[in-house]
This record gives structure tokens, sequence and C-alpha cells, in this order.
């Protein structure tokens, strides 16, 4: 087989590849979507393109009177905010100090983060629920944004502690021969050179609590306080609960922030990458 058919033959493999990933993935996807304008309450006639579509589930979800979705994504988004915030600020901090920092227990500490990251969260359910109840922070968005916080740790400083290591320490250096102290070296070089990895870590931050279920099922009592999941699954898992065409059409509102959030991070990609390539 000459080089020229062996080029086919892999981009054709290639594409056909893709293709099926393609189908794969975005099927569901389109598949929820058509039902959420699907008429009814029942996903069985449910298909890609609904005949009759309508838009009656979104504006049910909208209705305070008929459902609390609004407040439920107020929550949500409340929660997820407060964790990014949070969570970007201390692993920035710690993964720079594990950078650039040589200390007592440095070794072990990432050790430590290294095993954490390897237990599954709900594997801590019960100790989490015990001390949620002995601190009174059970049925608070403030427990679910601790434990958020804190299972973000461990994963995502090890990923921004390698980030930073490939920063290099000659620009510590010569800020400091010019009298910047350690703070103004951190704020001023480092965060504006690592903004694609804090870019990443909001990402994540933000997801995570959005798309969770267990914890907050496990935290969360009351229905004024519900996130997304619980309150999704609460209207399709009680007695009479099937409205499933409307759990679709809130299911489709769930992407838009986090969407949102990604088209807007991708600027941060490029500039850092851009300032890291200008002052490297």
């Amino acid at each position: 087989m000459s080089p020229k058919m062996q080029n086919t033959v892999r981009l054709t493999l290639s594409y056909v590849a893709i293709a099926i990933a393609c189908v794969i993935i975005l099927y569901p996807v389109l598949w929820i979507i058509g039902s959420s304008f699907n008429p009814g309450d029942s996903l069985s006639g449910s298909s890609i393109i609904p005949k009759d579509a309508t838009l009656e589930h979104y504006k049910s979800l909208f209705n305070t009177a008929e459902s609390d979705y609004l407040l439920w994504y107020w929550n949500t988004l409340k929660i997820c905010i407060i964790t990014m915030v949070l969570a970007v600020a201390m692993i920035s901090c710690m993964a720079y100090a594990f950078s650039r920092y040589r200390f007592v227990g440095r070794k072990n500490g990432l050790m430590t983060f290294l095993i954490l990251q390897m237990i599954p969260n709900f594997a801590a359910l019960i100790a989490i629920y015990v001390l949620a109840y002995v601190t009174g922070l059970l049925d608070t968005h403030f427990a679910l944004i601790l434990v958020y916080a804190g299972g973000l740790l461990p994963m995502n400083t090890w990923l921004a502690k390698g980030y930073f290591d490939t920063i290099p320490k000659e620009l510590d250096e010569s800020a400091r021969i010019d009298g910047a102290g350690h703070f103004r070296i951190f704020w001023q070089i480092i965060l504006p050179l690592a903004k694609p990895i804090l870019a990443v870590v909001a990402l994540f931050s933000f997801i995570t609590p959005f798309t969770d279920f267990i914890l907050a099922q496990v935290i969360l009592r009351s229905e004024d306080k519900f996130t997304l999941a619980v309150g999704l699954y609460k209207m399709i898992s009680d007695q009479f609960g099937n409205e499933f065409t409307t759990f679709a059409a809130g299911s489709v509102l769930i992407a838009i922030p986090i969407s949102i959030l990604f088209l807007s991070l991708q600027r941060f990609f490029i500039s850092g990458l851009t300032a890291g390539g200008t002052k490297g």
C-alpha cells in the first residue's frame, strides 16, 4: 500500500471514530432537548424532533405558583459561585506554597493530597452527615459549600502546583531584586501567568456543585433550600410525580450557566498562554 493510500485510510478511520464519538455524546443531549418540547408528561413518545412542539414545560418552570424551580436555580448558582471563588483562592495559594517554598511536611502534605483524591466523596457520606449534624450545619448551604470546596482541594492543588512548577523561578528572583515581596510576586507575576490553570480550576469548581446530587440530598432537608439536582429529582420521585417532560426542560436549562462560564473563560486560556510566552 502506497504512503498516500495509508494516509487516506488513517484519515478516514479518524473521521469515522470522531463521527461515532459525536453520535454517542450528542444523541442523548438532543433527545433530552427534544423531549423538553414534547407535549404531555411522558417520555415514551419523545423524539429529537417533536411533532407538536410546545413551550408549556418551560413556562411551568418559571411559574412560581406551580414550581420552585427558580428558587432551586438561585440556590444552586449561589452555592456554585461561592464554592468557585473560595476554591480558586485556596487552591492558588496552596499550589503556590507547595511549588515555591520548601517547608517541613511539604512532601507528606502532597502525598496526603494524592491519597485523598483517590477516595470518592460518597465514601465519607456518614461522616459528613454526622459532622453537619453536630456542628448545626445540617440543612444549610454553608455546609455544602465547605464540603465542595474541601473536596476540590486535593486534585486541583496537584494540577495547579504542576502548572506553577513550569513558571520560571527566575521571574521570582528578578522581582525580589527589584524589591517585590512574596505577596506582590504571587499577585502580579504568578497569577497572571497561571490564568489557564486557574480558569480550569474555576470551571471544575463551578460544575461540581451544579451536577452533584448525592451530597445535596444528604445535607438538605427543606424544599426551599434544595438545589436543582435535588429539586428535579423530587419532581419525579414523589408518589404522583410523573412530570418527566418538565424534568427534561429543567435539565436543559442547567447547561446554560455552565456554557456561559466556559465561553467566558476561553479568553483567559488565550491571554494566559500569550502572557506566558511573552514574559517567559
